[in-house]
């Protein structure tokens, strides 16, 4: 086991990792901005370094200043977290090329899912079902895009090959649009991305998000930990996650499971992994893979039982899975709500300072969050500050749980969002399970406020 690993992430993720650290006898390096330095991890930290001023670019984005912050402290690895450099195939590589132990796949592995184009081709070898669409990335030639399009039918979805979080992705209902939403996506990719290469698919009219979470070590031992719904969503952005995802018979779980853990053995993957899928009458359809630990993994770790990132650490430095397959039961509901600075309704964020912060507690309520009373909020990245999840027997006492928990949430001088998830714990269609991911979207539409 490592002694030291420097975490160069900020927010509740850091916080989430130096507490795994803590439990394993590690000491943890913390990097912070100038503008975290009150953060509750660095205050809690065994050591601590200032990597730049409050712009992303200049502070977690910063390579050379990060490598030099391990360096200097003596840790022997990096933990990304999620975001920021987490899957930077580059940062990867630089960091195991200082020396250091990179807390995540191979660099390699990293390329190969990073790109959307190239993630495809590696799950249909696999065997792993995906969306209809373009075989690879799609040519200059507009006569042959129309075909392309012709082949898979309307409606399809453009998509960047290097894109993520909800960005680079434009749908399209005619032929007569379909070339110049092709142009408009590939000039965007290219700003975005520094890609311009893009793709086409088949654009699923009301599928479900669900993903599911892999765990796999260097010695091509893989396993997955059950099903996420993340259907919940608006502009691509989840704001509601749970597990088991409702409805969906456990044979399928089962079977496209065993896909993803035989598709990591096959592409040799380290780590945690969540291959992500469009859901819709009972077919899965494979979209992204994403090569780091994610927001949502606590649903997963309260019906499973493991924890994630401890495991994380564990497979960087060398060990085996502590399981198999056999041993992984899922116990429960667990649902989990992101906590956001901003407006409830029009999502404007909502920097400041908290001038109360009072978290729910009781039974099968845990909080995942960094902030305090006079904590001040930056404008300067996400408008996540925590996160709510719950775990009941069932799904029902799951919700009852988290509207209990939602009651007892008080968040005073800034914005946030949970009067929004209040409204939505009571709302029939998400009490009934199984929302698609446009849902939200609508009902926001006929909400307005």
């Amino acid at each position: 086991m490592f002694k030291k690993i420097l975490v160069a992430n900020r927010g509740e993720i850091a916080l989430r990792i130096q507490r795994a650290c803590q439990e394993l006898g590690v000491k943890a390096v913390m990097v912070y901005s100038e503008a975290d330095r009150e953060a509750k991890y660095v205050k809690l930290a065994d050591e601590a370094v200032c990597i730049g001023p409050p712009p992303s670019a200049l502070s977690y984005l910063n390579m050379p200043a990060i490598i030099s912050a391990a360096e200097v402290t003596d840790a022997e690895a990096i933990h990304p977290g999620y975001g920021f450099l987490s899957e930077n195939a580059d940062f990867a590589e630089r960091v195991e090329k200082s020396g250091f132990q990179f807390i995540g796949p191979t660099p390699e592995s990293i390329r190969l899912m990073g790109d959307k184009v190239s993630a495809k081709q590696a799950m249909i070898k696999a065997g792993v079902p995906c969306v209809p669409g373009s075989e690879g990335e799609l040519p200059d030639n507009p006569a042959e895009i129309r075909r392309i399009a012709k082949s898979i039918g309307y409606p399809v979805i453009i998509k960047a090959a290097g894109g993520g979080g909800g960005r680079g992705m434009r749908v399209v209902h005619t032929e007569a649009a379909l070339v110049n939403a092709v142009q408009m996506t590939k000039a965007e990719a290219q700003a975005a991305f520094g890609n311009p290469a893009v793709y086409m698919e088949k654009f699923l009219q009301n599928p479900r998000h669900i993903e599911i979470q892999i765990l796999a070590d260097k010695y091509k031992n893989a396993v997955y930990l059950g099903e996420r719904d993340c259907s919940m969503q608006r502009r691509h952005q989840k704001i509601i996650e749970e597990a088991p995802a409702p409805g969906i018979p456990r044979k399928l779980i089962e079977k496209i499971g065993d896909r993803c853990a035989a598709a990591c053995k096959r592409i040799g993957y380290r780590g945690a992994g969540t291959f992500e899928f469009l859901y819709e009458n009972g077919e899965f359809y494979f979209i992204e893979m994403n090569t780091r630990v994610q927001v949502e993994h606590p649903v997963t770790e309260l019906i499973t039982g493991i924890d994630i990132v401890k495991t994380q650490i564990m497979v960087a430095a060398g060990e085996k899975l502590p399981f198999a397959q056999r041993d992984i039961v899922l116990r429960g509901h667990a649902l989990e709500i992101r906590v956001n600075a901003e407006h409830p309704y029009n999502f404007v964020p909502s920097p400041g300072r908290i001038t109360m912060w009072h978290a729910p507690g009781g039974p099968g309520v845990r909080v995942d969050s960094h902030v305090y009373t006079n904590y001040f909020v930056p404008p300067n990245y996400d408008s996540m500050i925590g996160k709510i999840i719950v775990h009941g027997d069932t799904r029902d006492q799951a919700l009852a749980r988290m509207r209990t928990a939602l009651a007892e949430t008080v968040v005073e001088g800034i914005n946030t969002n949970i009067p929004l998830h209040r409204e939505l714990m009571v709302d029939a269609k998400f009490m009934s399970g199984g929302t698609n991911i446009h849902y939200l979207e609508e009902w926001l539409s006929h909400h307005k406020r």
